[in-house]
C-alpha cells in the first residue's frame, strides 16, 4: 500500500460487508478481532446503513490465531442463530483469518447442521483488491446462494444490480430509476443488489423479466442470473437526458414493451434544450473554453462526463477512484492512479473549472472553480434524503443547474 495523506481506498472486505449489511433478514458475522469491526462501524453508519443487531464479531484472541482454534466461531454461530433467528448468517473473514488461512467455508459446512439460518461464507480478507472487487464478489455469491429455483416469471418486473452503498446518493438514484420505470412501463422492482433489500426479495430474483445493471461490478452477477434463470440484462447507466432515453429504449426492447411516448417526448425536449447552453455562453461573451474534471466511481465518471460533453464542456480529467480490474474495456480517457499524490497533482492547479468529485478532491481546488460533490468519501454532512438523484431525468435537471451556475461564474 502506498503512502496516503488523506483517506485510503476501502478494501474488498469493506465492500463485501457494506453490501451484505443492506440485506435485511440477515446477520453479518466477522471472524476476527473486535478492533477491526469497531473501526469499520463508523464508516457504515456514515453511509446510512442500518446495522444495529446485525453486525457482530467473534472477538478472536491471540491463542485462536496461534492455535487455529475456531471454537469462538462455532459458538458465535449458535448464539446468533438462537438469539436473533436470522434467515441467513454471512460469515466474513477478517484480515487476520485470511492471513492464517482459516477454512471458513469448511466450518460453515459442518455447522450448517447445528443452526437453522443459512450459512454463507466470504473468505476474502482485504487482499484481493479494493472495494470494487469486493462488491462484485458479494453480488456473485448472493445470486449463487439465495435465489430460489423454479420460480415463475413475473411480467414487467426487474432487479437492480450494482447499487453499492459507497455510491454517493445511491438511494436517490434507485428512487429515480424506480420512478422512471413505473411511469414509462408500469414496472415494479423485486430486489436491489445491494441497497435496502432483503433475503426474501433476493430469493425471488429469478422471477424478474429483466435485470438492470447500473455498475460494471454488477455485470458478473447479471450473467450468472442469465445462466440460471434465462433473464436478460441491460447494462445502462442513465446519466443525462440522452442516456436516460437510451436506457428506457433498451429496457423496452428487453421486455418487449415500448416506453410511454409522453415520457420520451418530455425528456427528448429537455435533451434538445441543451443547445441553449452554448448560446447563453456566447451571449455573455465568454472567451474561455469550458472545462471540467470528474473523479468518482467508473460508471459515474463515464456517465457524467458524457453529459458534460453534450453540454459543450470538455472533460479534461476523468479520474476513476478505484481500480479498473472489473472493467473489460475502459472508456477512452478514464484513468486510475495507484498513488494518491498523482491524482492530487492533477486537481490542485485547476482554475475556473467545473470540478465534480469527493470531498477530498474538492478540497484541492480553489474558489475560482465551481464544485459539486458526486462521490464518496464525504467529510461533512450525512446521507438522509432519498429524492436527490444524479441519474435519470431529475438527476440531469439538477446537473444542468450546476452547469448553468458554472457558466455564470466562469
Amino acid at each position: 500500500m502506498s503512502l496516503v495523506r488523506y483517506l485510503p481506498v476501502p478494501s474488498d472486505r469493506m465492500g463485501i460487508i457494506w453490501s451484505l449489511l443492506n440485506v435485511q433478514g440477515s446477520i453479518v458475522l466477522e471472524y476476527g478481532p473486535a478492533g477491526t469491526t469497531h473501526y469499520s462501524m463508523g464508516l457504515y453508519g456514515g453511509l446510512g446503513i442500518r446495522f444495529q443487531n446485525r453486525l457482530f464479531t467473534t472477538h478472536m484472541s491471540e491463542d485462536d490465531v496461534v492455535m487455529g482454534d475456531v471454537t469462538r466461531l462455532e459458538e458465535s454461530l449458535i448464539e446468533l442463530d438462537k438469539n436473533y433467528e436470522p434467515q441467513v448468517i454471512f460469515v466474513v473473514a477478517s484480515s487476520v483469518t485470511a492471513v492464517i488461512g482459516t477454512d471458513i467455508k469448511g466450518v460453515c459446512r459442518y455447522m450448517q447442521q447445528e443452526v437453522k439460518a443459512k450459512l454463507v461464507a466470504f473468505e476474502q480478507g482485504g487482499f484481493l483488491g479494493d472495494y470494487s472487487v469486493g462488491t462484485s464478489e458479494a453480488y456473485k455469491l448472493l445470486v449463487r446462494n439465495l435465489p430460489k429455483k423454479g420460480v415463475s416469471k413475473r411480467p414487467l418486473t426487474y432487479n437492480i444490480i450494482g447499487a453499492s452503498a459507497w455510491h454517493y446518493r445511491i438511494s436517490s438514484d434507485i428512487w429515480e430509476i424506480d420512478s422512471l420505470l413505473k411511469e414509462s412501463f408500469g414496472m415494479s422492482r423485486i430486489a436491489c443488489l445491494c441497497c435496502n433489500t432483503s433475503v426474501d426479495e433476493i430469493a425471488e430474483m429469478g422471477a424478474a423479466a429483466v435485470n438492470i445493471v447500473i455498475s460494471c461490478e454488477g455485470l458478473a452477477a447479471a450473467q450468472l442470473l442469465q445462466e440460471q434463470f434465462g433473464t436478460p440484462y441491460v447494462y445502462a447507466v442513465p446519466y443525462g437526458y440522452q442516456e436516460t432515453l437510451r436506457f428506457l429504449q433498451q429496457v423496452g426492447e428487453a421486455v418487449g414493451t415500448a416506453p410511454d411516448p409522453m415520457v420520451m417526448m418530455r425528456i427528448n425536449m429537455k435533451e434538445k434544450g441543451l443547445g441553449m447552453l452554448g448560446m447563453m455562453r456566447m451571449m455573455r461573451g465568454g472567451n474561455m473554453q469550458p472545462r471540467a474534471a470528474v473523479r468518482g466511481e467508473y460508471d459515474t465518471v463515464v456517465g457524467i462526463s458524457g453529459f458534460l460533453a453534450e453540454a459543450g464542456i470538455a472533460v479534461e480529467q476523468k479520474i476513476c477512484a478505484h481500480s479498473l480490474k472489473n472493467v473489460a474495456d475502459p472508456a477512452e480517457g478514464v484513468v486510475h492512479y495507484e498513488n494518491e499524490k498523482d491524482w492530487l497533482a492533477q486537481l490542485r492547479p485547476l482554475q475556473r473549472t467545473l470540478v465534480m468529485g469527493d470531498d477530498i478532491a474538492l478540497l484541492q481546488c480553489d474558489s475560482s472553480n465551481t464544485k459539486l460533490r458526486i462521490s464518496a468519501p464525504f467529510l461533512e454532512g450525512a446521507l438522509i434524503a432519498s429524492h436527490l438523484p444524479f441519474m435519470g431525468e431529475r438527476g440531469a435537471d439538477f446537473l444542468l443547474e450546476i452547469i448553468q451556475e458554472y457558466y455564470q461564474k466562469a
